[in-house]
């Protein structure tokens, strides 16, 4: 296998299991109660021609596909990893669930932020003189509460079951840049820290979002600023995804393994050691993403 410094194969972690992503292949593999591999695989054009490859656009199409199998792999994770005598969740209740999760998201990281930073204006002088210190205090807050929120969910056994799945991820991937065998041997020394890494991509979300929000006038009514960081999240996407973009590929430069710390350091909370379980899975569907037909007891294809 040709080593490669850089490769359009990524994944995610989902409920006991790991979503593999090539250009032309998606697969999820998860393993069930009875310690069956029950692997889905599907075919996936992504429209990366003409006005869609072009810089910052080629990253909202990209967030956009990650979105959307990534809503898949979960709901597929979700009903493939409960027992049989566990009651299943239903896709309405899947969509209703990740609708709320996604209105939480908004009043943690950007309502709450913005309404403190609006009430600290009345307390500090420069908050409320200077808008780029205002978007600065909002986005260290809305950082500070980011870390508190990942901090304390990492404790909740579910989660840091899908953490250690998030490390097998990386572990698999790395092994596949090495250019080595996709083994359980070889992925068990990888690193769990990978700099392009989605983690890290949120990180960069939140960095970059302190100077697109810096156009708003500072004295824009609440309601404003509000609407405007809602509107603006599709452009902060597109700068942030060439931002990981260019840093993935120029890792061995000083100033970028600089920028990306922060990142690997976040993945420390986002990111467990897995077990040599956990790696099979996650290394049988970067297998299957990459084009293998893995036939192997105890894998099951639906």
């Amino acid at each position: 296998m040709k080593n490669k410094e850089y490769s359009d194969v990524g994944g995610q972690a989902v409920i006991e299991g790991v979503m593999m992503r090539a250009p032309e292949k998606f697969v999820i593999a998860v393993r069930n109660p009875e310690n069956q591999i029950v692997v889905q695989k599907k075919n996936v054009t992504i429209d990366n021609k003409g006005i869609f490859k072009k810089p910052f656009i080629r990253g909202l199409v990209a967030l956009y596909n990650a979105l959307i199998l990534g809503v898949q792999a979960l709901n597929f994770s979700a009903y493939h990893a409960m027992g049989e005598g566990e009651e299943k969740m239903t896709k309405k209740e899947i969509f209703l669930s990740m609708f709320l999760g996604l209105g939480l998201g908004i009043v943690l990281f950007i309502f709450l932020p913005l309404l403190i930073t609006d009430l600290l204006k009345h307390v500090l002088p420069i908050v409320k003189q200077s808008f780029l210190a205002f978007n600065a205090v909002d986005g260290v807050i809305r950082v500070i509460f980011f870390l508190i929120y990942i901090y304390i969910i990492s404790f909740f056994k579910d989660i840091k079951r899908v953490f250690e799945y998030h490390g097998a991820e990386h572990k698999s991937i790395f092994t596949y840049e090495a250019g080595e065998e996709l083994t359980v041997e070889n992925a068990r020394s990888k690193s769990r820290f990978h700099p392009r890494c989605g983690t890290s991509f949120l990180l960069i979300v939140m960095i970059v979002s302190i100077f697109v929000f810096s156009v708003i006038p500072k004295d824009s009514h609440f309601v404003i600023k509000f609407a405007s960081r809602l509107v603006f999240i599709p452009v902060i996407a597109g700068i942030s995804y060439e931002i990981l973009k260019f840093s993935s590929r120029n890792q061995s430069g000083k100033l970028i393994q600089l920028l990306i710390v922060p990142g690997l350091w976040l993945q420390k909370i986002t990111t467990k050691e897995p077990d040599d379980k956990q790696l099979e899975v996650a290394l049988l569907s970067l297998r299957e993403a990459l084009g293998e037909n893995v036939e192997e007891e105890g894998v099951v294809y639906v």
